[in-house]
């Protein structure tokens, strides 16, 4: 499992070869839950049961779980910044 160090939600998802749909059915949560997971729009409020379900889906632990969450929310404020100084370099 330690393969996963450093990936985000997507390409927890990816690497077990799922689609959005799948991950959302799977576990019991919307399709737009998963993609806003992956873009760091949310956080994953599961309840326990959930939340080993999609460890179990996505093959990974709790701990890796959480650094995935964290690198999609990075990854998005990283985005947000790039985007913010663009507009700044532009006006």
């Amino acid at each position: 499992m330690d393969d996963v160090i450093g990936m985000n939600m997507k390409q927890l998802r990816l690497r077990v070869k799922l689609r959005t749909v799948d991950t959302a059915s799977r576990i019991g949560v919307a399709e737009s839950s998963v993609r806003n997971w992956e873009k760091g729009r949310t956080i994953p409020t599961l309840s326990i049961d959930k939340t080993a379900a999609l460890c179990l889906l996505y093959q990974c632990s709790i701990a890796e779980l959480d650094l995935a969450v964290r690198e999609s929310i990075a990854r998005a404020d990283r985005d947000v910044d790039l985007e913010l100084g663009e507009q700044i370099d532009i006006e």
